[in-house]
């Protein structure tokens, strides 16, 4: 299959899309202290503003060698019990979305459940920049179904030691940082309860050789010739990847509408996973959406991965643009192919 040739699968209709009676009791990030401007990187060829004009991005932050991804989500989720006031002795589920754990075991989840002193279940998932989305549909499902009274869900990725730093056209473009929200159940009448009111969930591992990461798997240990190559970083079909981002956000935005039996002016904001600004843009072009209803914050961190969409919701509640009762659309998209979107009234 080529890029050309992408699809979006729609939600079958036999299918349950909604999950209503959840609701987000608080966000939280944790970000690294480093900021790296355009300027900053060190990259043969790298014009900081060509970085800008390519893709909105102006600064990022950096974890330091010391900082692991669980570090940042174990920061995240210390904030987000605390804003909530909740204890981690309450909290029973607990997912880390990421494709840059610690380690291959003990996973990241495992590790942040130790930190806080919870007795929980504890898992990692890995749909990458999509991650969040997967783990959010994942902790609704488990509130809704009454398997869990509490759910911490976390996007964290260290992106800057997947990406090689000699390649101008990947290493710019990503960031480190995590994002938190914490789930409950929300027992007021359907018709005016928090949750989700439509989502979608897919996947076009056809196209997965054009966002890989060659060695350091079962397929492709990691030996001297892998790193002689670079093969432990990331390698991208940027232009590839661009063009199936610019068809897919706009036929997930409409199919979930679809699914929700709502229209654009319903929705109060729009986040897209923050990969591209031009991405971005080109879907509010096809949209026709106002510009005002979009988030955007690619240009100070970068293309964070899983922690992208997180950090994003809690940024747009502490701007107050988030309220109870908003219609919040998510769309999230990247490395698999996979991509996750979802309408959820706040």
């Amino acid at each position: 299959m080529t890029v050309t040739e992408t699809r979006v699968q729609i939600a079958r209709p036999e299918l349950n899309t909604r999950v209503v009676g959840v609701r987000a009791l608080s966000t939280a990030i944790g970000i690294p202290q480093l900021s790296v401007e355009n300027r900053d990187l060190q990259i043969p060829g790298c014009d900081p503003d060509w970085i800008v004009q390519r893709t909105g991005i102006e600064r990022r932050y950096h974890a330091d060698s010391h900082t692991a991804t669980s570090d940042m989500a174990y920061d995240a989720a210390v904030r987000c019990l605390q804003q909530a006031n909740v204890g981690a002795h309450e909290i029973d589920l607990l997912i880390v979305a990421t494709m840059t754990p610690d380690h291959f075991t003990p996973s990241s989840s495992c590790i942040v459940q130790s930190r806080l002193g919870a007795q929980c279940a504890a898992v990692d998932m890995n749909a990458a920049c999509s991650g969040f989305m997967y783990a959010l549909v994942t902790g609704c499902q488990f509130i809704k179904s009454g398997c869990s009274r509490k759910a911490l869900i976390i996007g964290a990725d260290k992106m800057s030691l997947v990406v090689d730093p000699l390649d101008p056209k990947t290493y710019p473009l990503f960031g480190d940082g995590a994002g938190a929200v914490l789930l409950s159940a929300d027992p007021r009448p359907v018709d005016e309860a928090s949750g989700i009111l439509a989502y979608q969930l897919g996947s076009e591992g056809e196209l997965g050789g054009t966002l890989v990461v060659p060695a350091g798997g079962s397929r492709q240990p990691i030996d001297q010739r892998s790193l002689d190559l670079r093969q432990h970083y990331l390698r991208m079909d940027g232009r590839a990847v661009f063009k199936w981002a610019v068809r897919l956000v706009p036929r997930l935005v409409y199919s979930l509408l679809e699914q929700a039996k709502l229209v654009l002016d319903d929705i109060d904001v729009l986040i897209c996973h923050q990969a591209n600004k031009r991405i971005i843009d080109a879907a509010i072009e096809v949209l026709g959406v106002c510009p005002d209803k979009v988030f955007v914050n690619v240009d100070r961190f970068g293309n964070t991965s899983a922690a992208s969409i997180p950090i994003s919701i809690h940024e747009a509640v502490q701007q107050g643009r988030i309220r109870p009762g908003s219609h919040v659309l998510m769309a999230g998209f990247g490395a698999g192919l996979t991509w996750g979107g979802c309408i959820f009234r706040w």
